[in-house]
């Protein structure tokens, strides 16, 4: 998945690093394999919020497509069998 991994240093609370280190998954895993995917998983919480974000802007709160297209919504739906 990491083609090619750069070491960095970062700062962490001392009880945070020590629960951290207490748990099962960072004995198993590692620290840095731990906080990779915890840093993956913020960034496609990110952008799945950021998407959510721009439909909401797009569509506004209602979430429908505004009064130039009322009525049209009925259209894109598949008839009942």
């Amino acid at each position: 998945m990491f083609l090619h991994m750069k070491p960095i240093q970062i700062t962490i609370d001392e009880s945070l690093l020590a629960e951290l280190d207490a748990s099962e998954e960072v004995r198993r895993e590692g620290r840095s394999a731990v906080l990779r995917r915890a840093a993956a998983e913020y960034l496609a919480r990110r952008r799945r919020d950021q998407v959510s974000e721009s439909y909401a802007r797009a569509y506004g709160e209602s979430g429908g497509l505004g009064d130039e297209f009322a009525g049209w919504e009925e259209q894109g739906r598949w008839p009942e069998s």
